[in-house]
């Protein structure tokens, strides 16, 4: 028993030195890129897309919005002419499509983003269509969510074709004014594409992107292409019972049923963890540029992945969300008076499904824990995990090798998005999808999307018209 044991000892420590040699032999790197100092061209990117900013375009869930959104269309004519006077147009219930023929049709590039943005409630610094320019950024709603890049493939596509340039192969703009609600609106322009015959070889949306500061203790700007997203869906869970005078309640009342299923769920999770081969590439890229500790840890993943898989969680909410499904406990309804137990309650969920658990094995897990409560499940607008990008082949590394061209030192990291984007809509018909917007998030921007003070530092926005004026190029 005793050699038993100092066997497994020397091995352990065996194992931890040539983890810890590993570590000490991969070289350090620094992510170097900074967007440049703010220049003319900068400026007058700045004030094509804080003209678009002062367009309010919220989109409205199950809502025909072509009339509100076909004015943006003639703001986005005026700011960009030779697009929409040389390129071909399809215009769907407000839904953008632009076709620039190429030299050849064989591999079709999409480049897309959406019009639409969510409502802007709270105190804002500025107001939140003002698109002010202050404090070198664009300020509102949009700015950053996704109007930049909007702003950004019209703007390259104006300026090549403002040289006659033809691209390599053919290209589509596209831009949906559902994307903040998942709507229709993409879903609408794929298939006009599918009934055409067209296979994209590569589809750029948001999603990603310059992200800096990614990991606490991480320092600098970094590329994070999304390559797959999770599934999602809208869950309601009802409780019934019969009601009656507060003055007098029973035990298992809907509302107590409710609580306690909710508190079950926050304590004892049902899905579990597992690093999907995208998110451990995205740690083992991120090891040069870390902190010894954190060096040691994400450079030896064959020793040390299931202790990352258990503690991730505990240190970051959005790193823990990409190892398993999650389920956030959103909305919440009971009896209209203090003093009426309601016949009723119920508690809405928004759930997120990783792929090795997947949309039908997540929900049947909750399904069973919800029926011991003695709950009803409903789910809506339901969807499974979208197909992932394979991270060694072409498309990703055509991507790759343009982020490198165009912001000379960030690394590039595949990581999984745990929202959502118009970008899943296009994997019926494309061979890669990927989700990166060509821009720089700070914590403050990441702060303002979907929040207060939304902005943009426009310094960035050079950056982003180059990139997409690379990608095309570089589809020879």
């Amino acid at each position: 028993m005793i050699t038993a044991l100092l066997i497994l000892a020397g091995l352990l420590l065996a194992a931890l030195l040539a983890a810890l040699l590993r570590a000490l032999c991969l070289k350090s790197k620094t992510a170097s890129y900074k967007a440049p100092p703010a220049d003319r061209r900068a400026e007058e990117y700045a004030e094509k897309l804080s003209r678009m900013v002062r367009f309010d375009t919220v989109s409205v869930p199950e809502t025909d919005q072509r009339d509100k959104f076909l004015p943006f269309h003639d703001l986005l004519k005026e700011l960009f002419p030779l697009v929409f006077s040389r390129l071909q147009k399809t215009e769907i219930d407000g839904n953008l499509l632009f076709y620039w023929k190429g030299k050849s049709a064989s591999r079709p590039l999409v480049l897309m983003s959406h019009q639409d943005v969510v409502p802007a409630g709270g105190e804002w610094k500025h107001a939140p269509f003002s698109g002010d320019i202050a404090e070198g950024k664009v300020w509102g709603r949009g700015a950053s969510d996704t109007k930049c890049s909007v702003m950004g493939f019209f703007q390259a596509a104006e300026e090549l074709l403002s040289e006659g340039y033809t691209p390599p192969v053919d290209v589509y703009l596209s831009s949906s004014c559902t994307e903040e609600w998942a709507g229709d609106g993409c879903p609408k322009l794929v298939s006009f594409l599918e009934k055409q015959g067209v296979r994209p070889f590569l589809v750029c949306d948001e999603g990603g992107g310059i992200i800096t500061d990614p990991i606490g203790g991480i320092r600098g700007n970094f590329a994070m292409v999304g390559v797959f997203e999770k599934g999602k869906a809208d869950v309601k869970f009802t409780a019934r019972g019969q009601g009656g005078h507060a003055s007098a309640p029973g035990k298992n009342t809907p509302v107590a049923r409710v609580a306690a299923f909710v508190n079950h769920m926050e304590k004892h999770s049902p899905f579990v963890k597992k690093m999907e081969p995208p998110v451990r590439a995205m740690f083992e890229n991120l090891a040069p540029y870390a902190p010894f500790y954190m060096k040691l840890l994400f450079s030896n993943m064959w020793l040390f992945k299931p202790l990352l898989v258990r503690v991730l969680p505990m240190i970051s909410a959005q790193a823990g969300a990409m190892l398993k499904t999650t389920i956030a406990f959103t909305r919440l309804k009971g009896s209209d008076a203090y003093n009426v137990l309601p016949e009723e309650a119920w508690v809405g969920a928004n759930m997120r499904f990783i792929p090795h658990e997947g949309m039908e094995k997540s929900l049947d897990k909750v399904r069973k824990i919800s029926r011991g409560y003695g709950l009803e499940m409903e789910a809506y607008h339901a969807s499974d995990v979208s197909r992932s990008v394979d991270i060694h082949g072409e498309g990703f590394k055509i991507v790759e090798s343009v982020i490198g061209r165009t912001f000379p030192g960030v690394p590039v990291c595949p990581y999984v998005m745990t929202g959502a984007t118009d970008a899943r809509n296009y994997e019926r018909i494309a061979e890669n999808v990927v989700r990166f917007a060509p821009v720089i998030y700070g914590p403050e921007q990441m702060k303002g999307m979907h929040g207060v003070n939304e902005n943009i530092e426009y310094n960035c926005l050079p950056g982003c018209v180059d990139f997409y004026k690379n990608l095309i190029g570089a589809m020879e």
